[in-house]
Order: C-alpha cells, then sequence, then structure tokens
C-alpha cells in the first residue's frame, strides 16, 4: 500500500478525490444492491474496512476454536489471495500450495475445513453437505462477497486505524465509513494505540456493539534473549517486528517484503547468507512460512528459521 495512505492527507489526497469519490460511490451501491445468496449455516463474516492487514486471520481462527469448544463444526470460505482453481476446492494442508490455494486458507486449514472460491455460496456447500459444517467463517469478502451474511464483525487495527480516511486510491477505505457500518454487526479494535478511536466512536454511534483484543506470541520464550533477522510479506510488517520484540527477542536487521510475496530462490538464499554472517537466526510470521510450504528453499534455511505463530 502506499505509505501516504496512512499519513495526513496531502496534494495525492485531493489529486486523486474524484477517482475516490466515483469508487467510493459505485463501493457502496455494490453493497447495498448486490445479490446474497442464503445458504443452509448461519455464516459469520470477518472483515476490515481498508485494504491491508488489521488481523482478521487471527481472529477467524479464534471464532473457530470457540466454535469448537461450544460443539459446533465450523468451516471457513475463503477467496484465496492468487490462488489458482477455478471450482470450489476444499483446501489440503499437507500438499496444497500456497501459490495454489492462498496463504491464508493454508493456515485456516489447521484449524478447520476450508472452502477456496469466489463462489461462496458454492463453497458453503460443499461444506456443508461434505464436512458437516454448522457454522461458517469468512476471513474475506465482506464488501464483495455476494453471499447472505448472518454476523459482519469488523476488525480495525488500533495502531493504523483506517489510515488518511479517503477512499481508493486516495486513501485505504474499500468504501466510505458511513456504507460499510450500515452492513456491519460488531467492530473489534485489535491491539494498542488511539489511531483507530474515530471510527470506534463512529461505530458506537451507529449503535454498534464494541468489542477489544489483542494478539500475543504463541510461545514467547523461544524467542526471549535471541538475535534475529525478521522478515515478512504481509500488510503492516512493523507490528510483525514489534511482536518479536515484545516476544524479548532482538531485530537485529529486518527486511520488508510485499503483502503475500512469493519468496524466490535467490532472495531466501541472500537471507540465509546475511544471518549466518551477522550471527542471527531468521524469523518470520505463520503466513509467509506457509509460502514456503512446498517450495525450493536453500540447504539450511528451515534449520536457520524461527516462525511466530501468535494467537
Amino acid at each position: 500500500a502506499p505509505p501516504f495512505w496512512w499519513e495526513k492527507p496531502d496534494w495525492r489526497v485531493l489529486a486523486l478525490s474524484p477517482v475516490s469519490a466515483a469508487y467510493g460511490m459505485i463501493a457502496g451501491r455494490r453493497m447495498r444492491h448486490a445479490p446474497r445468496e442464503k445458504v443452509d449455516a448461519p455464516v459469520l463474516c470477518v472483515g476490515n474496512l481498508t485494504v491491508g492487514g488489521s488481523g482478521k486471520t487471527p481472529v477467524a481462527i479464534a471464532l473457530a476454536k470457540q466454535a469448537r469448544r461450544m460443539q459446533l463444526t465450523p468451516g471457513f470460505l475463503s477467496r484465496g489471495h492468487g490462488g489458482s482453481f477455478a471450482k470450489p476446492h476444499v483446501v489440503d494442508a499437507h500438499h496444497d500450495a500456497a501459490k495454489h490455494v492462498g496463504d491464508e486458507p493454508l493456515l485456516l486449514a489447521e484449524h478447520a475445513p476450508v472452502a477456496v472460491t469466489a463462489n461462496r455460496a458454492a463453497g458453503a456447500k460443499l461444506l456443508i453437505e461434505g464436512h458437516g459444517c454448522d457454522l461458517l467463517i469468512m476471513d474475506d469478502g465482506f464488501q464483495s462477497a455476494r453471499i447472505h451474511i448472518d454476523y459482519a464483525l469488523v476488525v480495525v487495527d488500533a495502531r493504523f486505524g483506517v489510515g488518511n480516511g479517503r477512499v481508493i486510491p486516495g486513501g485505504p477505505l474499500r468504501a466510505k465509513i458511513v456504507d460499510q457500518l450500515v452492513f456491519t454487526s460488531g467492530l473489534l479494535k485489535m491491539g494498542e494505540g488511539a489511531a483507530a478511536d474515530g471510527v470506534v466512536r463512529q461505530a458506537a454511534r451507529a449503535g454498534r456493539p464494541i468489542f477489544l483484543a489483542h494478539v500475543e506470541p504463541a510461545d514467547p520464550s523461544r524467542f526471549a534473549g535471541g538475535r534475529f533477522l525478521a522478515f515478512a510479506g504481509i500488510g503492516h510488517r512493523e507490528k510483525f517486528f514489534d511482536t518479536v520484540r515484545g516476544a524479548g527477542g532482538e531485530v537485529a536487521l529486518s527486511r520488508a517484503f510485499p503483502d503475500h510475496h512469493f519468496y524466490a530462490q535467490d532472495e531466501l538464499a541472500d537471507l540465509l547468507a546475511l544471518a549466518r554472517q551477522e550471527g542471527l537466526r531468521l524469523v518470520t510470521t505463520a503466513k509467509d512460512a506457509a509460502r514456503l510450504r512446498h517450495g525450493e528453499v536453500p540447504a539450511g534455511f528451515l534449520d536457520q528459521l524461527d516462525v511466530l505463530d501468535i494467537e
């Protein structure tokens, strides 16, 4: 995402304002009038207001775990960023590669069945009839999925909020906030910070319940006292680097890659060589690690790599 999306509006935002206005109008109209097919199980959508990471995936996983504790059988619906399947496909976490199904679905598949498809209703039918799912969780598609949503939980990152508050391409918003709040059942503020306070107040005034949550390293003791070369290709890489530090690790070096980045052999070789040269361990996110599965990595790379899981 362009850095100016997360800064005070400037001349670039002004120049793009006509396009943003048109985009926002079209997006809002689509949300209001798009047909949404009802399926035979309740659908819980974990969405966000903006482009980029807000913490939807760990929230979706936490909801699936809670559903299991309540004796429900959850399943996930995902479009699968960058996936290549034309028809609905249930993810096999042990054999599917991220380049075919997307990185988030591989993570989700460790916790419940995942149907990857742009046609969420067809994916829902596959999970209900083939896997006995009685609760469907979507971790994307809040603005665009043509399926009836019973509850939409919108996640907002407390540190980044909604950026400059403008609609694409002048800012990170997928549609105007007021249009998105119409379809929001509840708003979850993720993490610490004040950047989201404005939209939290706006949601509260609209009568939407407000929830608070934060993520923690699943096993911080593994990182305490360690020195790392941290690398990530996610929406907000800084949050990951801070999480490593919060677990007691020293981020001696860091490398940022684009969101959903698929690593080339030479990139991984360079990371490994630099880590060895500086006497560092490599550390990355679970999402990045999913993209490394079933792919070619340099000899010794995985032995040098730690994965920071969050919960």
